[in-house]
């Protein structure tokens, strides 16, 4: 990580609120997707999509091996994602929960 002094690290927590604040300003998904195709290299973006498919795997249970057969992700990548999954700041499990919950999920 990169070392920083004070007045960066706060600019930077400002940053994030503000990027945070951007994404809850989208009103559609494809609103969303425009934003992350703007803010993203493709491949950043394909980092973030392969992270999204694992966690709704591990979130129905299936094994790494099959994990990893089924989307190409590294065995490696799917243990984090589990671990944060699992032990992280409940981002992913909030946003599992409110998918399931919406009317149209399926």
């Amino acid at each position: 990580m990169k070392q920083r002094d004070p007045q960066h690290e706060q600019a930077n927590r400002a940053a994030r609120s503000s990027l945070a604040e951007a994404f809850l300003a989208m009103e559609t998904a494809e609103e969303c997707r425009a934003l992350l195709r703007d803010l993203t290299t493709p491949a950043e973006l394909e980092a973030l999509v392969d992270r999204w498919r694992v966690v709704k795997y591990l979130d129905q249970g299936i094994p790494y091996r099959e994990i990893h057969a089924r989307t190409g992700v590294s065995v490696t990548t799917i243990g984090r994602v589990a671990r944060f999954l699992e032990d992280g700041n409940g981002g992913y499990r909030l946003a599992l929960e409110r998918i399931k919950k919406k009317p149209d999920h399926d």
